[in-house]
């Protein structure tokens, strides 16, 4: 949809201000034991996909931050015939969400399918409600009233003698 903006004040700053209206993209929150979407599911999610596909290391790269882990941590798998960064984030994926699956299968899904299993792992993080824990690291001064000691009172005691006699 499209405005027209026109009013005796603006005329000062520009005769007509064109305004367009940012499109509604839907999100599907999904809280179940099973991936939203299957390992070769990308049509679920073209950009995803695209985004994967044209340039897989930033992909994987923006996909491990948005799971909030360091950025570059991917590029390690480079170094192995299993990918362990791969593995193990979709592990960590699979624990946060509690989704049913088990190192076998992720193993399999990493070593032979990797850009669809980050695809895959991008897409349950779109889907998935994230939950923010905030943290406060700012050390508390905590007030201790103070105590009032005194000496201890003496203790008198009498000591009666008495004499036989």
């Amino acid at each position: 949809m499209t405005y027209f903006l026109h009013s005796p004040c603006s005329d000062c700053i520009a005769a007509n201000m064109i305004f367009q209206q940012p499109q509604f993209s839907p999100v599907i929150a999904v809280s179940s034991n099973q991936w939203s979407t299957g390992i070769c599911g990308c049509f679920d999610d073209c950009n995803v996909c695209c985004f994967a596909i044209w340039c897989p290391f930033c992909f994987i790269c923006s996909t491990a931050s948005d799971f909030g882990e360091f950025c570059c941590l991917p590029m390690i798998d480079n170094c192995a015939c299993t990918p362990p960064v791969s593995m193990a984030l979709r592990a960590s994926v699979r624990n946060r969400y509690g989704i049913q699956g088990g190192l076998a299968s992720d193993c399999m899904y990493v070593t032979f399918c990797n850009i669809c299993s980050w695809c895959q792992i991008a897409r349950e993080l779109k889907r998935r409600p994230t939950v923010q824990m905030v943290v406060n690291a700012q050390p508390a001064v905590l007030a201790i009233p103070p105590a009032v000691v005194s000496a201890p009172k003496p203790v008198v005691t009498t000591q009666v003698t008495t004499t036989v006699g």
